[in-house]
């Protein structure tokens, strides 16, 4: 019997992965945009009659979006849409869905507020513990940023890696780890805030950040990034009201 290449096999693997992915992106968005409320959840077979791939790849996204907390299974009832908050909102899919299909005021506050109990202290312990190279990092993120304020680059690439920075800077690998759920949110909210909050000010409130650190000055590195983000909190309030 015949058997098939490496390459094959290769390029096999990654067509059902792409399928998995497809799928677990179609009805993860599906569930948070609300399209299953009021009806049951499609079996297995249903989802893969409607979206025209194998049962195989359908039962391993249910597994990926189960894994995610969006569904939950029970004998006798089967498969079901989770409550939101059972909802793992740390998952980048599940946060960007969020974001961009539900993406209103209040959700948008509540991300800045969870950046506003992390990222001021992780400025502090980058002014303490960040090597020269990490500083150099910070730099480049804000020297990005006045290059993209004059036309010259992407804006909200360099405002996200300037954040990353900083993260990765306070030397705290769980903080670092935190960097995925900060690029895939701002991903969204800074091209809405940017609008109003953006421009030389933002700008300033970067710099007064990098300086801090670069400085190594932990207390005005915290208050710096405090105010940079209390700005946002008080524009989506304003919008808001």
């Amino acid at each position: 019997m015949a058997t098939m290449a490496k390459d094959e096999l290769d390029n096999t693997g990654q067509f059902s992965r792409t399928l998995t992915m497809g799928l677990v992106d179609a009805v993860g968005s599906a569930i948070v945009r609300g399209e299953y409320q009021g009806r049951s959840f499609p079996t297995e077979a249903d989802l893969s009659k409607e979206h025209g791939i194998s049962r195989s790849v359908t039962r391993e996204a249910i597994k990926m979006i189960t894994a995610k907390g969006l569904l939950g299974a029970r004998p006798k009832i089967g498969t079901f849409v989770q409550p939101e908050e059972s909802w793992n909102l740390f998952d980048i899919d599940v946060l960007r869905w969020l974001m961009e299909q539900k993406l209103s005021s209040g959700l948008l506050r509540q991300f800045n507020e969870l950046r506003l109990t992390v990222e001021p202290q992780a400025a502090a312990w980058a002014a303490r513990r960040a090597t020269p190279a990490q500083v150099t990092a910070i730099l480049s993120g804000l020297t990005r940023m006045r290059e993209a304020a004059e036309g010259n680059g992407d804006p909200l690439l360099a405002d996200i890696d300037f954040h990353v920075a900083v993260l990765r800077a306070s030397g705290n690998p769980f903080l670092s780890q935190f960097r995925d759920i900060v690029t895939t949110a701002l991903h969204t909210s800074i091209r809405i805030t940017n609008r109003q909050a953006g421009g030389k000010a933002c700008i300033d409130d970067h710099a007064a950040v990098y300086n801090a650190i670069a400085a190594g000055k932990p207390e005005a590195a915290s208050e710096a990034m405090a105010k940079l983000i209390d700005d946002v909190l008080d524009y989506l309030d304003r919008s808001h009201a």
